[in-house]
């Protein structure tokens, strides 16, 4: 769950325990539903552009079902901090900072209910948006419940650059998740039908992602991008790299492996050890 850079080394295995402790568990306890707006979009954007969606699950210490991160990072109501956001490998410091690809184009706070941050980019040299949401760590199930229901073509939302509507959600032709895989956790009775034929790809960043979401992401009609078989760091340079040879329309199987380049590069791991933890499809 945390990267073995620098000052955090020691935790990446404390927290890596801390995910083998309840990688057996299936979510017997149940959460009460949350009902997000799951209106079936019916907005479509211009076939010239191509739109993403990732919903950040802050690291939180006290909500979430690890042990705990270093308190400067593991404050899931702090997003400026956060181990997945703010943090140097996190989605708004990487692709903000460290990204040549990406433009911040605008940044709100609190833009909707469990929201802390809302950022949106524009790719440098692609008509490609991609929006990403910062939830309040407490609610991570919520994060999780927005993310499939996107998935099902569902949660439409809508952004206004240069008096023009940009939508994404379950308009988004990519829709991915980033954080603690909370499904170990908990379990989600909803069902998240797929509600049309577009043809949504799914990237979900998260420890045994292709184990826990499965079931449900089956329902959605969504593809499964890229996810992982075992315990891992979701952190920014996955998704960025991953994101841009899909962005290149390269196959599945090139998002892959660009994506186990990245992890391999920052973790100091071997490739095939990469490519044994990132995969795609069923």
């Amino acid at each position: 769950m945390l990267t073995i850079h620098g000052l955090t080394s020691v935790f990446f295995l404390i927290v890596i325990s801390a995910c083998s402790n309840i990688a057996d568990k299936t979510g017997a306890a149940t959460d009460p539903i949350h009902s997000p707006a799951t209106k079936i979009s019916t907005h479509t954007n211009s076939d010239s552009i191509r739109t993403i969606h990732v919903f950040v699950a802050l690291c939180d210490n006290k909500f979430q079902g690890i042990v705990p991160v270093p308190s400067s990072i593991g404050n899931g109501q702090d997003p400026k901090n956060n181990l997945y956001w703010g943090a140097g490998y996190g989605v708004k410091t990487f692709f903000s900072k460290k990204s040549s690809e990406w433009e911040l184009i605008s940044a709100q706070t609190n833009p909707a209910e469990h929201i802390l941050e809302r950022l949106l980019f524009k790719h440098r040299s692609k008509n490609i948006f991609l929006l990403a949401d910062a939830y309040d760590g407490e609610y991570i199930r919520e994060a999780t419940v927005d993310f499939l229901s996107s998935s099902a073509g569902k949660n439409e939302t809508a952004i206004e650059v240069n008096g023009k509507k940009i939508y994404f959600g379950g308009v988004s032709d990519l829709i991915a998740y980033v954080g603690h895989d909370g499904l170990m956790d908990f379990s989600i009775e909803q069902r998240f039908e797929e509600s049309n034929d577009k043809k949504r790809k799914a990237i979900i960043l998260a420890c045994y992602s292709k184990r826990f979401f499965s079931p449900h992401l089956k329902q959605t009609g969504a593809s499964p991008l890229l996810w992982s078989t075992g315990l891992m760091a979701p952190e920014a340079y996955i998704l960025h790299d991953a994101i841009q040879a899909w962005a290149n329309s390269n196959s599945p199987e090139e998002v892959r492996s660009a994506a186990a380049r990245a992890y391999s590069k920052y973790q100091k791991c071997s490739l095939k050890a990469a490519r044994n933890l990132l995969v795609t499809g069923w």
